[in-house]
């Protein structure tokens, strides 16, 4: 064999080699390293809201008993108000007539018991000598105890029309704040018309709802037997205002409806937050956050999660390549993770980051 032959086989021969190396190599460097994560179960506290309307613990409207005019108005609207405060003056003509009448009534009562009184005392000791007979004592008897009915009567006529005229003032039932005044000075009024309303905000009532799935899963979660027990094992609530910012006191749920309301399918609930700085009015409106505590719940960042056809799907490593795995999340209160209810176990692994570039069955290597 000519030296030029052997040179040129074996230039051939390494030409070769270097070729299948670096076929190996850009075969290596096809599989693309990824993040990954082995689940772990973690305490995890889940929060769900609700929109809120609230009201006061007590809401009365405030109305005349009598018939008469608005004589004087002693509150603003927005005023803040005391237990027996005085509201209203009612100029009452009808009441004041039935007062003095009461009062005359009563005049001409004692004058009749007088008169009877005095018949009597003339009569008995006649009676009793035997001048003037038994039977006209008797009449003078009872015509002096007829008298003194004709006074009680009297008397309690007087007390009832002195009730009725002290209802031309208008006082507050409860400790509140005044509602709108619809009605001004001079205004005929009569216990038809809502003279204002006085909202006793001593304590808040927070009313929301839930749909009919989400209430069984909440009771269903609840320690005890009854309704009424659950609620009071049911968690504290807070109270988030229209403006974003959280209310300082804590919340207790106290009632929950008995039934489901066949229109909207829900369930209607009621909490109770203190009120004593008066931070709160009735009308305003707000969101109740309920927290869910969980003890071994699987957390992932939710960059690991993308949707497709209204699924959540995460890429699960399994050997050396990644397969596509439906699941079902929920999402933890700092926006960045989800919490896996179900589709994934305890130690399966994930691709954390840089999925728009996988696909199902693709091989990839692990960080």
């Amino acid at each position: 064999m000519k030296l030029s032959n052997l040179i040129y086989g074996m230039s051939a021969l390494l030409l070769l080699v270097s070729c299948g190396n670096k076929s190996q190599n850009a075969g290596q460097t096809d599989v693309q390293k990824y993040p990954t994560q082995v689940i772990t179960g973690q305490e995890v506290e889940l929060t769900t809201t609700y929109p809120a309307s609230l009201k006061g613990q007590q809401d009365i409207e405030i109305r005349p008993r009598i018939d008469g005019f608005i004589d004087a108005i002693y509150i603003d609207e927005g005023s803040l108000v005391k237990k027996g405060q005085a509201l209203f003056k009612i100029n009452s003509p009808q009441s004041e007539q039935a007062l003095t009448s009461a009062k005359a009534a009563i005049t001409m009562a004692q004058s009749s018991v007088n008169t009877a009184k005095l018949n009597v005392d003339r009569i008995r000791p006649l009676a009793e000598k035997g001048i003037v007979g038994s039977v006209q004592l008797a009449t003078a008897e009872d015509a002096y105890n007829s008298a003194l009915a004709g006074l009680a009567q009297a008397e309690a006529n007087l007390k009832n029309a002195q009730a009725t005229i002290g209802w031309t003032n208008v006082t507050s039932p409860v400790n509140g704040f005044v509602g709108a005044i619809p009605l001004r000075l001079g205004s005929l009024v009569n216990s038809m018309n809502v003279l204002t309303t006085v909202a006793n905000v001593d304590s808040i009532y927070a009313y929301f709802s839930m749909n009919e799935k989400e209430f069984s899963t909440f009771l269903s979660e609840l320690e005890g037997n009854t309704q009424a027990e659950k609620i009071k094992n049911a968690p504290q609530v807070r109270l988030t205002l229209a403006n974003g910012t959280e209310y300082p006191y804590v919340g207790k749920i106290g009632t929950i409806t008995g039934s489901v309301n066949a229109t909207t399918g829900s369930v209607s609930f009621r909490a109770v937050f203190p009120n004593s700085n008066f931070e709160l009015r009735s009308g305003m409106s707000g969101k109740i956050t309920i927290p869910t505590h969980m003890d071994n719940a699987l957390i992932i960042p939710q960059k690991a999660v993308f949707e497709q056809q209204n699924k959540n799907l995460v890429y699960q490593v399994q050997g050396d390549s990644v397969v596509l795995k439906s699941i079902s999340v929920l999402p933890t209160p700092d926006g960045k993770q989800y919490v896996v209810t179900s589709g994934l176990q305890e130690k399966d692994k994930i691709v954390t980051d840089g999925i728009v570039t996988l696909r199902h069955g693709k091989k990839i290597a692990t960080e």
